[in-house]
């Protein structure tokens, strides 16, 4: 009797894709559009190219499903309208700013702000969906502000705060401890002359 080896072919890996689309979230956040490779993904999801390629359609696919995900996370802007005064609204603002970029259970920073701070003419769409969310931001809290102050006053300082917000982010990244951050936030409610 002659035993021919039975070829057993190996079907498409299952996976779970809200874990696959986290785990992306996590090396995104951390490291950056542009930092991580489809071999990056691939090996942490624990699946092979064509798998992602067929779920997701390609980096930038799953890029914008992270950043779904991203959405929906506790951010700085929870609780802003709660605020009474305008000096709550803010320090409430640039407070769980920090707390939200420097939380040790999360990545540092924020993905938003970090996610691609340089890109080519083949990644534009991805840039305009951060930009188009920064925006979104900066307008949120300029609304919020408009129950104190007119709306170009508003519009001024809802611009000011987004970029100190952002120039916080890119502290934490850096490893600056959460306390420096904090500290920083009376000088900027210094500077408002609120």
């Amino acid at each position: 009797m002659n035993k021919q080896p039975v070829s057993r072919r190996k079907g498409p890996r299952s996976f779970d894709r809200d874990e696959a689309v986290k785990t992306a979230m996590h090396l995104f956040w951390r490291h950056g559009y542009e930092a991580v490779s489809i071999n990056d993904l691939t090996r942490a999801i624990g699946i092979a190219p064509p798998s992602l390629y067929s779920a997701f359609g390609n980096k930038a696919g799953l890029f914008r499903e992270a950043l779904e995900l991203y959405d929906g996370l506790p951010g700085a802007l929870d609780g802003l309208t709660e605020a009474a005064t305008l000096e709550d609204a803010i320090s409430g603002l640039l407070h769980r700013a920090v707390e939200v970029i420097t939380d040790p259970a999360r990545e540092a920073g924020c993905m938003i702000s970090t996610g691609m701070l340089e890109y080519g003419a083949d990644h534009a769409d991805i840039a305009a969906s951060l930009s188009m969310r920064r925006s979104q931001m900066q307008s949120r809290i300029a609304e919020t502000l408009n129950r104190w102050l007119d709306k170009k006053t508003a519009d001024a300082k809802a611009f000011y705060l987004a970029t100190v917000m952002q120039g916080m982010s890119v502290q934490a990244r850096d490893g600056v401890a959460r306390s420096d951050l904090k500290q920083m936030i009376n000088e900027v409610l210094a500077g408002l002359r609120l």
